[in-house]
């Protein structure tokens, strides 16, 4: 049963409209002969199996992005950093792979920094280092019913990130016998002494602990966060510290966590706490619960580091999958991708603060042609779109995607509660929990609602982020139709191409 609290934290938001095009002309669907499932513009692995995404950091104009990555096989193997980068968070380009398990073990998820001042002195002062900090999972000695298979352990790079080499003094941060000890997020800060220290967040089976460092490679216990604290249905995994300003100047802290099992869908999700970080020690503002996303297939997700100051923004990217069913997708070849990479920021109503997650700007740049569409059946042009609509009735409001194959997903509104129904979207088969209908508490009112669709994505977006559900789906043919139902009387659909 989902708490009061739950319900309580998604009932304030705020509402943006969207400016719709002026043209209006005939859509021919138009294939992009791509191979089953694989889409335009979201990254997925040229072959094998891929999850959380890593080490995310920004350099000399190039966004970099690590991730787990099993390259013999679809399905999870002995973990790899995989790495893709892009300029422009559209076109990606996947790379060699940046790290290979060894003796120390697999290589489990972590962080990427800019060591610019190279105080790890991993680089020189005219070349510091990439600093690629994770976690080192020995298969082994799990197997043999060991605790501390897990540690903390560092690799750096003096080319930019073309390749890597592991620090010879690994592990950094041993194990002291705790199981799931993983995922380090590291950022700088300056502390209440006025020095800068590094900051890593750590997941510990139902907690999160934070440590400091001078030098990237020794590690000092801050302080714990979590236990009895927010939803705690499985394993906390995969968190990130992230401080906001807000409009009249205070900072505020969030903390993500993901956590799988236990989200609101069943499986995987992230939630989120909002509050300070002094001293070392978070301290939240509530005993909300908050969820990033309410759709099944948003999990892992992590920001990227040392984005330029110009840029004011905290860019965001997640794993669109769920545990609960991420191995037996029916894609050949490769398995998973990537959400849509999107902005995060704080906003305020009836002085409760909430975390609203915005497409990137960059994927306005996808918008190749744009058809003006009434409230009826209307053709699509692709395989990849996007749809922007004014909701005139927030109470009840309806649209559904088809194909030919009497295939369709439906996107609703009734009464108090969004959803999403995929029980009719195509192939389900291969998991009980798949052709579901996913619900999202709404009590507030909805003006507008921005999808992005791409082969066997969809991402909904209401109020440009207040809410979002994002979902998986495998019609067995393309999407051809989009039908307007009732509350939303006009929309424009943008054919997206890189």
């Amino acid at each position: 049963m989902m708490s009061k609290n739950v319900y309580f934290a998604s009932l304030f938001f705020f509402a943006m409209g969207l400016a719709s095009c002026s043209r209006q002309e005939e859509v021919q669907f138009q294939s992009a002969n791509l191979e089953p499932y694989r889409p335009v513009y979201h990254f997925t692995p040229k072959s094998g199996w891929m999850n959380d995404p890593n080490g995310m950091v920004y350099l000399d104009g190039t966004y970099h992005l690590f991730f787990q990555h099993y390259p013999d096989s679809t399905v999870w193997g002995p973990m790899h950093w995989g790495h893709a980068m892009t300029n422009d968070l559209t076109d990606w380009e996947e790379l060699p792979i940046a790290l290979f398990p060894d003796s120390l073990g697999y290589i489990f998820s972590g962080s990427a920094v800019w060591d610019a001042g190279n105080s790890s002195l991993l680089g020189t002062d005219s070349n510091p280092p990439l600093v690629a900090l994770y976690t080192y999972h020995d298969m082994e000695g799990e197997r043999s019913g060991k605790t501390d298979y897990q540690s903390q352990a560092v690799a750096f790079s003096l080319d930019k990130g073309k390749t890597w080499e592991k620090y010879q003094g690994n592990p950094v941060l041993p194990n002291q016998g705790i199981k799931d000890f993983r995922d380090p997020k590291v950022l700088q800060w300056v502390n209440t002494e006025g020095k800068k220290e590094w900051i890593m967040t750590l997941a510990v089976m139902d907690r999160i602990q934070f440590y400091g460092s001078e030098n990237l490679l020794n590690w000092t216990l801050k302080s714990e966060f979590g236990q009895g604290m927010g939803a705690h249905g499985g394993v906390w995994e995969c968190p990130d510290l992230l401080p906001f300003t807000l409009a009249d100047g205070t900072q505020k802290w969030v903390l993500l966590v993901s956590i799988n099992p236990g989200g609101p869908q069943k499986g995987s999700a992230t939630q989120y706490f909002i509050g300070q970080f002094e001293n070392g020690v978070f301290t939240p503002d509530d005993t909300l619960i908050r969820w990033l996303d309410y759709g099944p297939d948003n999990y892992a997700g992590v920001t990227w580091s040392n984005l330029p100051k110009d840029q004011n923004r905290t860019l965001f990217i997640g794993w669109m999958s769920n545990w609960l069913y991420g191995q037996a997708v029916p894609t050949e070849g490769w398995r998973s991708s990537m959400t849509i990479p999107r902005e995060l920021s704080l906003f305020e109503v009836n002085g409760t603060l909430l975390l609203k997650s915005t497409p990137a700007e960059e994927l306005t740049n996808l918008r190749k042609r744009s058809y003006q569409i009434g409230s009826k059946e209307n053709g699509l042009p692709s395989e990849a779109f996007e749809i922007t609509a004014s909701v005139s009735d927030s109470e009840n409001f309806n649209l559904f995607l088809s194909n030919e194959k009497g295939d369709s997903l439906r996107i609703f509104k009734e009464g108090n509660l969004l959803s999403l129904d995929r029980s009719k979207s195509g192939i389900t088969d291969f998991h009980e929990d798949f052709g579901s209908v996913f619900s999202a508490p709404m009590s507030w009112e909805a003006t507008s609602i921005r999808i992005f669709v791409d082969a066997h994505a969809v991402e909904v977006f209401v109020n440009e982020g207040e809410l979002v559900l994002t979902s998986l789906v495998f019609p067995r043919s393309p999407w051809k139709k989009v039908h307007l139902l009732n509350g939303i009387s006009k929309a424009t659909v943008y054919d997206l191409k890189k």
